[in-house]
């Protein structure tokens, strides 16, 4: 017969399935700051860009307590193998998921000072798709993560060098506009920060998708080591 599962080792895994939910929470409620933030901009909507300075103090607290929640766990249950991972892995994450906030506030504050510029440039409508792959990228990180799924944390690493495409591609047209008409410099350069701000997002994801590998998998492959991906 099967012996049954101890009060300890219940109450452990439900803790661990309460940390599991946080961090889903976290990373949807970062995904949406990243959203309204570009949104913000695209719609030159100051009051949508100050909502999301002022929500990053939420992400900072829901890193707080995750990380808090993971210390105690590994603290008081010494737990083994996987699960061992999991909370080592988490700690860092949720740093990453912050960093995915503070991301979004920036695009915020460029889309404020783009407000008082009396030039504007028409944001690419690549960058409403890129902010889009990075959300994406975001959502199916941290999916991967916590269902400890490999392959589809492989998948999201695979799909990093896109999003960089688009950066290097806007570069290169924002650039176009600046040197044709110095008074596009200034616009010219805030968009160029909110793109480098969403490659950073998608980077993040894929430090979150590569932490899945490792969890799935016990294999390492940050800095591309693997990169058949």
């Amino acid at each position: 017969m099967t012996a049954e599962p101890t009060a300890g080792f219940r109450h452990f895994h439900d803790q661990l399935g309460a940390l599991k939910q946080r961090l889903l929470a976290m990373s949807a409620r970062a995904e949406e700051l990243v959203e309204l933030a570009v949104d913000a901009l695209l719609t030159r909507d100051t009051g949508k860009a100050q909502a999301v300075i002022e929500a990053d103090r939420e992400v900072d607290a829901m890193e707080l307590e995750v990380e808090q929640l993971a210390v105690e766990l590994l603290a008081l249950q010494q737990p083994m193998a996987r699960d061992l991972r999991f909370l080592v892995s988490a700690i860092k994450v949720t740093s990453d998921l912050e960093r995915v906030g503070d991301h979004a506030v920036n695009i915020a504050q460029c889309a404020l000072r783009l407000h008082d510029l009396p030039t504007r440039v028409s944001p690419e409508p690549s960058m409403a798709e890129m902010a889009r792959r990075a959300r994406g990228m975001l959502a199916d990180a941290i999916n991967a993560f916590v269902r400890a799924d490999g392959t589809l944390g492989r998948d999201v690493c695979s799909r990093d060098d896109a999003v960089d495409a688009m950066h290097d591609a806007l570069f290169r047209v924002l650039l176009t506009h600046m040197m044709a008409d110095p008074r596009t410099i200034n616009p010219g350069l805030e968009l160029l920060l909110v793109s480098r701000n969403l490659e950073r997002v998608a980077d993040l994801a894929t430090n979150i998708s590569e932490d899945a590998v490792f969890l799935a998998e016990g294999k390492q492959i940050k800095h591309r080591t693997e990169k058949g991906l």
